[in-house]
C-alpha cells in the first residue's frame, strides 16, 4: 500500500503527514475525518483521545521532532519535540513532513485530521 497522506489543521496553522505503513496508520485512516482535543504535556507533544483503539504493533522508545505516535491504544501523539518516553514505548503511526513548531506552544489545541486525496 502506497503511505498516505493526512493533513492536520488547527487554528495555530495546518501542517500534512506521512502515515507509517502499518495497521494501526491504516486503522487511523478509516477513522477520518476527524476532531480531537489535545492538550500539551511536558512541554514536548501534545495529546489526546482517538474515539476506539487501534491495533496493538511493537513499540519504540525513542522519538523525533514531528513523529505521530500512539501511547495507549487509544491515545493520539503529535511530538514537536525528540526524546523518548518510558515503556512500554509508542506505536509510530507517521511522520509529520510541515513545520511542527505550531504545536510548540503551551495550552490546549483542537485539531483536526482529514485525509488528503
Amino acid at each position: 500500500m502506497a503511505q498516505e497522506q493526512i493533513r492536520i489543521s488547527s487554528d495555530w496553522g495546518e501542517v500534512t503527514a506521512t502515515l507509517a505503513d502499518n495497521s494501526a496508520a491504516d486503522a487511523l485512516l478509516e477513522m477520518l475525518p476527524l476532531t480531537i482535543e489535545m492538550r500539551d504535556h511536558l512541554r514536548q507533544e501534545k495529546t489526546g483521545y482517538l474515539p476506539s483503539d487501534l491495533p496493538e504493533l511493537p513499540r519504540q522508545r525513542d522519538f523525533g521532532v514531528g513523529t505521530l505516535g500512539l501511547w495507549s491504544s487509544n491515545h493520539f501523539v503529535i511530538y514537536y519535540n525528540s526524546g523518548s518516553v518510558p515503556a512500554p514505548g509508542i506505536i509510530i503511526l507517521g511522520q509529520i513532513t510541515g513545520d511542527v513548531s505550531i504545536f510548540d506552544r503551551p495550552g490546549n489545541v483542537t485539531v483536526e485530521l482529514t485525509r488528503l486525496e
